[in-house]
């Protein structure tokens, strides 16, 4: 019968019906689910494309169409063949210059590049001007992504022509340049998303080993996140149909979360069912009842982060857009495995699960921070103002935050792409490293008025925030005049587009090799149509890559703006590195700004949903906030103020903000949901008391298991990968060991049966009732779900 002690009559069946049924249902169909389970993730990993497929690894990929880094690269369409992209295949001597041999290996392996798939054709751009190089562009066929399989093989089969037999001992060919660069980041990338999958798998277990001190225990906890994680993946791949992005990011991060998230919500099961293992009840009863008290909370953890993530659709910058949704739907996965099959596989496994220590009846017991954290609540007003202080003084850190890495990470330095643009930068004019690329859209033809590229070339120069130019004129290091060039059109026009001249001077055109190099060679520079004119540079500001660039493009685009009015073109533009990363970080930053209110806001109904309170959510969504503020400011002090970067990532407040947030919400879940339980037969300070101490180990665990896989981050990625796990391992261990476990409960000890209202519970006074001993009221309130599980007696061990 429904237990009352003191106040109304507790009816929790109601409450609990739906995840009683749940319950039921998981344990008497307990095979039927794990079968289910195996078949539908090997349909899926079999018949539906993976991440690697699909995803992309520019920055620059992810901004809108109205961005003008964008209309920028439209502008330089005319100079390259309709969907084509470029990698950049160079050749060095170890001697003093290319000798004849070099010449005849390097035309040799050009005619060999253009018969591979994919392949749609090679401009040799001629000697450097040291000449010990020679390059030439190499265009591949882009109508699908440059990071697929076919385009990775395609960069494959043309690295495999530089070991052609005969090739001198002492020339050394590369292939770099946008796609071959493309395709080294996604294979170290593909290297990361193993090596962080391996760790992440290794510390959790270990990790669930000293908690659980048993054999199966971790791996039952770890099993269903890592079916979770086989099915989600081909699933995201999947919804890249319906508009979702998919970056490099994504397969890492959505290890991360699915393994410490999922592996989260398992733990909150499996520490309940132990804990009525303990009281007496048997197997099937108590992981039936068990999902019944926690299904709720669990549930609705997984939708915090389900919905955090998903308001990330708003979002203008599609690595934010794409990231988010693509993250829920791991979410949503591991959720339903953590509700279904791991159910399940506790109900087959039974008490074995916790060999040795299987759990004998008794009462219950409490882990040492749960003891520790029960007595510092005693004191609720000097724990809140202790807490203030410090995160407060974490948070001020942030008046230092500076953003930096809003450009592409670069592929690891040991990689054919890095060696090849180093020889680039030896070889070549320093325009050629990363450039800053120019364009203008002239009314009529560049050859009608060749002063034009003179013209345009000397403006750019005395603008002031170019350090070097070069163009059609010199795109080799060797200047050539605007008549030659011309003159050398007149020649060669009836040949075609000068991209598709052969090698060698064609039938008897007055020319020299120099000529007619310097005139293929312009090809780059110069449209097919003579109406689009491209140049190189170098910024005043520094390198293209660094944050300093970002910050320049503003008024390099008012200085090639000037430039263009001058010369008489209808449009101009600034593509290329920098640009892109100026508009990445003004996008990204309007967009952190657009999505935090609408989380706060999202997060916040569904708090007072299941906690039915209008004032509980309020401080769990400050002090989820106040936990951000600190743990940004413990990033920024790390990184720029002890580490002496120039800033941290730029991504990084945004993830930390949304994890954060959302999971930080999941243990809110836990503590309130079980102090709220615990409030219906007992003065507020006991109900606290006994849920901190019954869920404190649970929140430590989920805690250190969650802050352990990002942290795994730190081992494996890159500088950009490695912030955000340090960033978000810092920030969830300082919201799981002080904000949770201890300035949390001390505000529900200030406000009282407060923090319930308006609900039914607010109107309940337990300050002056019997204080009853903890299995007593564990024992009334059982009888009270007795109803909801006792079908299951003839099922259970």
């Amino acid at each position: 019968m429904p237990l009352s002690l003191g106040g109304p009559t507790l009816d929790p069946l109601e409450e609990h019906r739906l995840f009683a049924a749940l319950g039921r249902f998981t344990v008497r169909y307990r095979w039927p689910i794990i079968v289910a389970w195996v078949i539908v993730t090997v349909i899926l990993v079999l018949f539906l494309p993976s991440l690697s497929s699909v995803e992309k690894s520019s920055n620059s990929d992810f901004l809108p169409s109205s961005s003008a880094s964008v209309k920028a690269g439209q502008l330089a369409a005319p100079l390259q063949a309709k969907h084509n992209t470029q990698a950049t295949y160079v050749a060095v001597t170890n001697g003093h210059s290319l000798s004849p041999a070099d010449a005849v290996s390097i035309d040799r392996v050009e005619r060999a590049i253009r018969s591979v798939p994919r392949v749609t054709s090679v401009i040799d751009q001629g000697v450097s001007a040291d000449g010990r190089a020679r390059k030439a562009i190499v265009e591949f066929d882009g109508r699908r992504p440059a990071t697929n399989r076919d385009t990775a093989r395609a960069v494959a089969q043309v690295r495999a022509e530089f070991r052609s037999p005969g090739t001198p001992a002492d020339l050394v060919m590369h292939l770099t340049g946008g796609v071959a660069q493309s395709v080294d980041q996604q294979n170290q990338s593909g290297q990361t998303q193993t090596l962080t999958e391996v760790l992440s798998l290794l510390f959790i277990l270990a990790l669930l080993f000293l908690t659980f001190r048993a054999l199966l225990a971790p791996f039952v906890a770890l099993l269903p996140s890592v079916v979770a994680l086989l099915a989600a993946g081909p699933l995201v791949a999947e919804s890249t149909h319906i508009g979702v992005q998919v970056s490099d990011l994504t397969p890492i991060l959505l290890t991360v979360v699915m393994l410490g998230a999922g592996t989260d919500y398992g733990l909150f099961l499996i520490f309940r069912v132990r804990e009525e293992l303990r009281r007496g009840r048997p197997v099937g009863e108590a992981v039936a009842f068990s999902l019944c008290k926690v299904g709720e909370s669990i549930t609705f953890s997984g939708f915090t982060v389900i919905a955090a993530l998903a308001a990330v659709v708003v979002a203008t910058f599609g690595l934010y857009r794409g990231l988010g949704p693509g993250l829920a739907i791991g979410i949503a996965v591991a959720l339903l495995a953590n509700l279904t099959l791991l159910p399940a596989l506790l109900a087959v496994l039974g008490r074995s699960v916790f060999w040795p220590r299987v759990p004998k009846v008794g009462p219950a017991r409490h882990g040492t921070w749960g003891r520790i954290a029960g007595k510092v609540v005693a004191r609720p007003l000097t724990t809140l103002l202790v807490g203030l202080v410090f995160f407060g003084g974490l948070a001020v850190s942030m008046l230092a935050y500076a953003p930096t890495g809003f450009g592409d990470q670069p592929p690891s330095a040991t990689s054919d792409s890095a060696r090849g643009q180093a020889v680039l930068d030896a070889n070549y004019p320093s325009t050629e490293a990363n450039p800053t690329t120019i364009l203008f859209r002239l009314p009529t033809s560049v050859w009608a008025h060749p002063d034009t590229l003179i013209s345009a070339q000397l403006g750019l120069e005395r603008s002031g925030v170019f350090r070097a130019v070069s163009g059609a004129l010199d795109p080799n290091g060797t200047m050539a005049s605007p008549e030659a060039l011309a003159r050398a059109h007149g020649l060669l026009a009836r040949y075609g587009p000068a991209a598709n001249l052969p090698p060698s001077t064609p039938g008897r055109v007055a020319l020299s090799p120099a000529e007619y190099d310097a005139y293929r060679a312009a090809a780059l520079f110069i449209s097919a149509d003579g109406r689009t004119i491209r140049y190189d540079a170098t910024l005043q500001a520094g390198p293209s890559t660094s944050t300093a660039a970002a910050r320049a493009i503003p008024d390099i685009r008012a200085a090639v703006a000037g430039v263009a009015t001058s010369i008489g073109a209808t449009a101009n533009g600034v593509a290329g590195y920098a640009p892109a990363a100026a508009d990445v970080g003004t996008i990204a930053s309007q967009d952190l700004v657009k999505i935090l209110p609408i989380v706060l806001l999202v997060l916040a109904l569904l708090l007072a949903i299941v906690l039915r309170s209008l004032v509980a959510p309020l401080y769990l969504v400050i002090s989820v906030g106040l936990s951000y503020l600190a743990s940004l400011g413990l990033a920024v002090l790390v990184f720029e103020l002890v580490g002496g970067q120039d800033g941290i990532n730029f991504v990084l407040p945004f993830f930390m903000f949304v994890f954060i947030m959302a999971l930080g919400q999941d243990y809110n879940i836990l503590v309130m949901t079980r102090i709220r339980e615990e409030a219906h037969h007992a003065p507020i300070r006991v109900a606290v008391r006994r849920a901190v101490e019954a869920t404190g180990t649970t929140v430590t665990s989920a805690g250190l298991i969650l802050a352990g896989t990002f942290g795994v981050l730190t081992a494996t990625g890159n500088t950009q990968v490695k912030e955000i796990g340090l960033g978000l391992a810092a920030g969830i261990l300082l919201d799981t060991f002080f904000v949770r476990t201890l300035l949390v409960p001390s505000v529900v000890v200030l406000l009282g049966r407060w923090n319930w209202w308006p609900s039914a519970l607010s109107r309940e006074d337990h300050s002056h009732d019997p204080v009853i001993p903890d299995d007593a009221v564990a024992d009334g309130v059982h009888e009270d779900l007795e109803p909801l599980v006792r079908p299951l007696a003839g099922t259970s061990r």
